[in-house]
């Protein structure tokens, strides 16, 4: 297999910036503050960008989507367990779809 020279500097090009992203996360993280109001703004921070991530296909999804955000919920209130809820409620809208397509 040939790679062109463009797509193999875009490549590198892409895994640099890649790599620059995450090491600049990494530096950042010893400078943050760990108590007061932003430490606790922050720390929501990951809810806020799952719930982004999940209310679009939630508002404009099918009843399968509906039913796996009722069982998230469920279980997560039941074990307190987020990795739980979302194991849940990835198995429940994929059986759901199953169930609904045929």
């Amino acid at each position: 297999m040939w790679t062109s020279t463009e797509a193999l500097i875009a490549i590198l090009g892409m895994a640099l910036v890649t790599f620059m992203v995450k090491a600049g996360g990494l530096l950042l993280a010893n400078r943050l503050p760990s108590h007061g109001f932003a430490a606790s703004w922050l720390k929501h921070i990951p809810g806020a960008v799952l719930a982004s991530l999940v209310a679009p296909a939630l508002v404009t999804g099918s009843a399968a989507e509906v039913i796996a955000a009722a069982a998230t919920t469920l279980v997560y209130f039941v074990t307190r367990n987020l990795f739980a809820a979302m194991a849940a409620g990835v198995l429940v809208v994929y059986l759901a779809r199953l169930v609904f397509a045929g």
